[in-house]
């Protein structure tokens, strides 16, 4: 229990420290969170198998995710191409960026800042030591809950640069208090998904391949988007 309770002071303090304190050093910060994390679970004396990392099922993860990062860029260009669900993709945090900006963002800040800490912290040693102590149903139960109470901070401002969330929601108090609690209740739901994806394949790159493409791809679309 007390490994457990570390590790989540460690995914505290890295959400304050990249929203809040540093946020100039997100990958940085990123990564050295996921590092003492995994200390953590090794020291707590999880194997790699039951982080999600071990070899075995490796072969098997990366056809799972191939085939899920393909399934998103399928929706995503369908539903960009649409004009009813495209003003979904119009997002100021995404349009304001150039070229090398998008790079930076697509290539390194989501893949070895968000979905590496994220998976590795909620769907590899949290899912793993709570999966331990009360099972998988409690490891999926608490981890996705923990997994929507982290995306509090980031999604205060989401009102103000998505077009569509400021369309339901509006732009008072109110609608940012509503817009904050669908993002963790939808993070909730999609950390629920994760977590299925990482029980069933015995693998972390099934939900890393599929929450990369999400991001990722979203901000391409975004940046395409707001330039016609």
């Amino acid at each position: 229990m007390w490994w457990l309770l570390l590790a989540v002071s460690v995914l505290a303090a890295a959400s304050t420290l990249t929203n809040v304190l540093a946020a100039d050093w997100y990958v940085t910060v990123c990564v050295i969170a996921t590092a003492l994390l995994v200390t953590i679970a090794r020291r707590s004396g999880l194997s790699w198998d039951e982080l999600g990392l071990g070899r075995a099922s490796a072969r098997r993860g990366l056809r799972w995710g191939v085939v899920l990062a393909g399934v998103v860029l399928v929706v995503y260009l369908v539903a960009w191409a649409l004009p009813l669900t495209r003003e979904a993709f119009e997002d100021e945090r995404a349009a304001g960026q150039s070229a090398g900006e998008l790079v930076y963002r697509v290539l390194v800040r989501v893949p070895f800042g968000t979905v590496l800490l994220e998976e590795v912290g909620f769907r590899g040693v949290l899912w793993a030591m709570i999966t331990r102590l009360r099972g998988p149903v409690w490891a999926t139960a608490l981890s996705s809950t923990l997994f929507g109470f982290w995306h509090v901070l980031p999604s205060r401002g989401l009102t103000r640069a998505n077009a569509a969330a400021e369309a339901v929601f509006g732009t008072g108090t109110a609608g940012v208090t509503l817009s904050v609690a669908a993002a963790v209740v939808g993070t909730g739901l999609a950390g629920v998904l994760f977590c299925e994806l990482r029980r069933r394949s015995g693998s972390l790159i099934p939900p890393m391949a599929l929450h990369c493409a999400l991001n990722s791809f979203g901000y391409v679309l975004a940046w395409a988007a707001a330039r016609g």
